[in-house]
């Protein structure tokens, strides 16, 4: 009988938290109606709403209406970046960013290039740690309307330097936007933000839940057109069952960060001694000390990352990868080519609540293997 499969990509997507399930369900009865009407269903769903929105804003140390539901992350980050530019449009149209923001974010800068408006790329370190002077320079520039700052590289797990940025954006009066969707849930949140997005499939809510927090004195204007929703800041009715799911399962992450931190953090340091001691030309990418808990990438020469993940998944690893030249982009990771490491044969490693040490000892007894079997295929011996 073959073993369990092991799941082994909550950086993507978080199985669902038994919290998010229970209150899933109990809401599929109680949340279905429009919470903008008056009658007695749709006071109950706004109830809920309210009751959602103050659990997720309390859970984050902001206030209830700082805080909007949106259909996904993207979507929260796609309005975080555009709405930021549109409300300072007035001081200028430059945007900053990392190299390494996530791709939601790189498609808005694009958007807002096309319609005429300029970005600046700050480059990060070997580690993918941001280059704080360079950062600083571009922030002090003239016409800067937004700086972004992922606040953990979701590739390879590096922790931003962000109340350093912060500081540096306060000092040339920058609202400093945080893609916070590795840390919501898992870890404290970072000092000197204006805006701030995370997605709830992240921490084992819902998929198709994002927040979008945008602080008081802010200027921020929404990209969409009008609509009452959520303050104006999102458009459409939401997936309230959804939205009470992802606030409920904040909360009781949130509770268990500390205590999972603990667990996670030595399965992860295990990966990445024993993936460079026991697998020949790899390169374990990212800050060995100043990361994310759960995440872990590496590398090996001579291999294609998609062959490597199929291989994995044959063997009932389902792993991710940032990388190589997969058949869909025929382009590497642009976070991996920021940072000028391998980025060919990569895999990314992320762990989560389920993750049991029997399961990361199975995936470093096979994977040395695996890796050897295809270098073989592919006419790659005696290393």
């Amino acid at each position: 009988m073959s073993a369990s499969p092991v799941y082994l990509d909550a950086a993507t997507a978080a199985p669902l938290h038994p919290v998010a399930r229970q209150a899933l369900l109990a809401a599929l009865d109680d949340g279905w109606a429009d919470p903008g009407k008056l009658y007695t269903q749709a006071r109950r769903a706004r109830q809920l709403l309210d009751a959602a929105r103050e659990a997720a804003a309390q859970t984050l140390g902001v206030r209830a209406d700082e805080l909007s539901f949106t259909p996904s992350g993207t979507a929260a980050a796609h309005a975080a970046v555009l709405g930021g530019l549109i409300g300072r449009r007035r001081v200028g149209a430059t945007l900053v960013h990392s190299a390494i923001e996530h791709s939601a974010v790189l498609h808005a800068a694009e958007q807002h290039v096309a319609g005429g408006g300029d970005t600046v790329r700050v480059p990060v370190d070997r580690l993918g740690r941001l280059d704080l002077d360079s950062w600083a320079a571009a922030v002090a520039a003239p016409g800067v309307a937004l700086a972004a700052l992922i606040g953990a590289s979701h590739e390879v797990g590096t922790v931003q330097p962000v109340p350093a940025a912060a500081e540096a954006c306060a000092e040339s009066g920058v609202p400093l936007y945080v893609d916070a969707a590795q840390l919501v849930g898992r870890a404290p949140l970072p000092a000197g933000w204006s805006v701030l997005t995370a997605s709830a499939h992240k921490w084992g809510g819902s998929p198709g839940v994002g927040l979008l927090v945008v602080r008081k004195g802010t200027r921020w204007e929404s990209p969409f057109p009008a609509d009452e929703r959520e303050s104006g800041r999102t458009p459409g009715v939401l997936n309230l069952p959804a939205v009470v799911a992802a606030a409920a399962s904040l909360r009781a992450a949130a509770a268990d960060a500390a205590a999972e931190t603990a667990r996670l953090a030595p399965l992860v340091d295990r990966i990445r001694a024993r993936v460079a001691a026991e697998v020949p030309d790899v390169e374990v990418v990212g800050d060995p000390v100043d990361r994310l808990p759960h995440l872990v990438t590496f590398s090996c020469l001579y291999l294609d990352g998609e062959a490597l993940l199929q291989a994995l998944d044959r063997r009932g690893f389902a792993v991710s990868s940032g990388s190589s030249c997969t058949s869909s982009t025929l382009r590497p990771s642009h976070v991996l080519e920021a940072m000028g490491v391998l980025s060919h044969g990569n895999v990314r490693v992320s762990l989560h609540r389920d993750t049991t040490e029997a399961d990361v000892d199975r995936f470093l007894a096979e994977l040395p293997g695996i890796v050897a079997d295809l270098r073989a295929e592919a006419g790659v011996t005696g290393l």
